[in-house]
């Protein structure tokens, strides 16, 4: 499918969109025709949602700083050994220093500035209310408070405090549920991921009409679709996506009892997000489907992805620009395994030797640019649920039956009944979300204080999970 069928245009903007100086309250009002125009139609209403989808995809949010780059180089992803590095200040947790600091600020005042947005967005479908048919209206808006939930819980994830200490109770973020550009105050750890749940459970409410529910995440023929990004549900955040969303964030409140029964929720319907094959991962070189996205339950398509690639990846860059791990670090990982499908599939050494280590390939285009999988970076996976019912299961047995169902997907041999699960856990959080930005928070929400330092041959590093609030907001609070 090409290109201009799949992207949005960006200059249909959502209504209320605003922009950031030097805080994300630093806003000004919309023009009132426009807003009355937009929700005035179906067509402007859906254009107005879909503005979201986009914001999503910007690179300031998981077009490449909560996926690709920021988030990863705090995991410990990549070597970044040399001070001269674009991004050794970022692996080294300098957070006050550049551009670490311009990325956090960066990642924070975007993804409230399209908080705000949404809360408006949620607001005007009640102003306007009539212009789409109750069902559609429940739709969209289930979708945009399980986007706000989404939002909040990855800048709760990343500057909030560590849930699994005491910190869980001390003040973190503001949960913003309206539009109104006044300053809320910090909450408890504890009662923000409330606010993040409440909002889950109202969107899982919501789109109980979704029609991913009775025909999967296709829900139109390619030739048929006007809007690829209506008609693939696993492109907006659907009735699955929340719950597997929820196991989430129950998993990181500590709740493995509920995190468990909306995973094993998402497992029982597993067939509709098939595992990618060996064929697409070991045989096909020109055009695979390196992100998996048959697995995917919610990912954004972003539309400057191979940009992103070529500035993050490329074998053509200097080695003071490029992402890439240590290859001895990259092999242990592996475990030297070929027969892994996302160590064949997503690492090689360049053809024409540029580098003599292998080089990130899961965001390279393809040779078909009709491929439909083409610019798209997955946020929620099926293989994490299966990651988080092995974690939750009160019998370790049955825990390694669930590792042993992704690794069996992943070209691997079973486990062992007696394996250690903690071990083996960290092992595929690590090996399965190369480039989705979850590796970090997987260690924060466990305590890893010691992780694998990716600018050594071996030994560890002491990690930091302190983020302090951007400055720009910090000036407004006491």
């Amino acid at each position: 499918m090409k290109k201009k069928n799949i992207i949005l245009f960006t200059c249909l903007i959502a209504v209320g969109i605003v922009t950031s100086c030097n805080k994300f309250l630093d806003v000004q009002p919309e023009d009132k025709v426009l807003e009355s125009e937009l929700y005035s139609t179906k067509e402007g209403v859906r254009t107005v949602l879909n503005g979201f989808y986009l914001d999503l995809a910007n690179s300031n949010l998981y077009g490449d700083k909560l996926t690709l780059s920021t988030v990863e180089i705090l995991g410990q992803r990549y070597n970044l050994s040399s001070s001269s590095h674009n991004e050794f200040k970022t692996a080294t947790y300098a957070y006050k220093e550049k551009p670490t600091i311009t990325h956090l600020d960066d990642i924070w005042s975007k993804s409230f500035s399209t908080i705000l947005n949404i809360n408006a967005f949620v607001e005007n479908l009640e102003k306007y209310k009539g212009v789409i048919d109750q069902k559609t209206e429940d739709i969209y808006k289930g979708e945009a408070l399980a986007m706000r939930a989404f939002l909040h819980f990855d800048l709760f994830r990343l500057y909030g405090p560590r849930y699994s200490t005491a910190d869980s109770t001390k003040q973190s973020l503001p949960y913003y549920q309206g539009s109104k550009t006044t300053i809320n105050p910090l909450l408890p750890g504890n009662e923000f991921i409330d606010n993040v749940i409440a909002d889950l459970n109202e969107a899982e409410t919501l789109l109980q009409q979704d029609a991913i529910i009775a025909l999967g995440p296709n829900i139109a023929k390619p030739e048929a679709m006007v809007d690829f990004l209506i008609n693939n549900r696993n492109y907006r955040i659907n009735y699955y996506a929340v719950k597997a969303l929820k196991a989430r964030v129950l998993l990181y409140r500590g709740d493995k009892v509920s995190a468990l029964k909306y995973a094993k929720e998402i497992i029982a319907v597993s067939e509709k997000f098939p595992w990618t094959t060996s064929g697409n991962a070991l045989v096909e070189k020109q055009n695979p489907d390196r992100a998996f996205t048959t697995e995917m339950l919610f990912g954004i398509m972003n539309s400057q992805l191979y940009d992103r690639y070529q500035k993050l990846f490329d074998p053509s860059n200097q080695d003071k620009q490029i992402l890439a791990p240590i290859e001895a670090r990259l092999s242990a990982l592996y475990e030297n395994n070929e027969n892994d499908y996302r160590y064949n599939l997503n690492w090689a050494k360049p053809s024409n030797g540029s580098k003599p280590y292998k080089t990130f390939l899961k965001y390279a285009d393809i040779v078909d640019k009709e491929k439909s999988f083409r610019y798209t970076i997955p946020l929620i996976k099926k293989s994490e649920m299966f990651l988080i019912a092995a974690e939750s299961e009160p019998v370790a047995a049955e825990g390694v039956a669930h590792l042993n169902e992704l690794r069996a997907n992943r070209g691997l041999l079973p486990l062992a009944a007696t394996a250690n699960i903690n071990t083996e856990l960290q092992k595929e959080y690590q090996k399965d979300f190369f480039g989705e930005g979850q590796l970090f928070f997987f260690y924060k929400r466990r305590n890893v204080t010691s992780i694998p330092n990716g600018s050594a041959l071996s030994g560890n590093i002491s990690v930091n999970y302190n983020i302090p609030m951007p400055d720009s907001e910090a000036i407004y609070r006491p």
